[in-house]
């Protein structure tokens, strides 16, 4: 029989090799829990702040808005037309984010690695964008 250094068969040390597994997995699991349960808490004070931050946000924005209108009112231009301005610069700012939305949207459908993924016809229908050319034909022959 094949013997450690120290004169015990291999046997026994994978025995107590695994009697010892349980309780360093068992630490590791408790670990792992302490830390979710952490992760978890840290994770309500995140959106807690943030939701804090949007509102914050939301008033200075709001309040932003009302001093340009009353800018435009002290300029000689009457509220009902200040706040049609005001409007018309929000929407146009909610348009233009809309509209970089839409652009970045596009590459969360990661185009270029189904493209690389997928063969033949059905690359095109998955990636909805043709193919370029490929540098090989495939054949198994190897020839290019």
């Amino acid at each position: 029989m094949i013997e450690n250094p120290r004169g015990q068969p291999w046997v026994r040390t994978v025995q107590d090799l695994v009697a010892v597994l349980p309780g360093v997995v068992s630490d590791r699991l408790e670990l792992l829990a302490l830390e979710l349960h952490r992760a978890g808490r840290g994770m309500v004070q995140i959106v807690a702040l943030v939701l804090a931050t949007a509102v914050l946000c939301a008033t200075a924005w709001l309040a932003l808005c009302t001093g340009l209108a009353l800018i435009l009112v002290e300029l000689g231009l009457s509220l009902p037309w200040a706040l049609l301005v005001v409007l018309v610069a929000n929407l146009l700012l909610a348009w233009a984010a809309l509209s970089r939305v839409r652009h970045l949207l596009v590459s969360l459908g990661l185009p270029a690695t189904r493209r690389h993924l997928v063969f033949g016809a059905a690359a095109r229908s998955a990636a909805g964008a043709p193919l370029p050319p490929q540098p090989f034909t495939g054949n198994s022959e190897g020839s290019t």
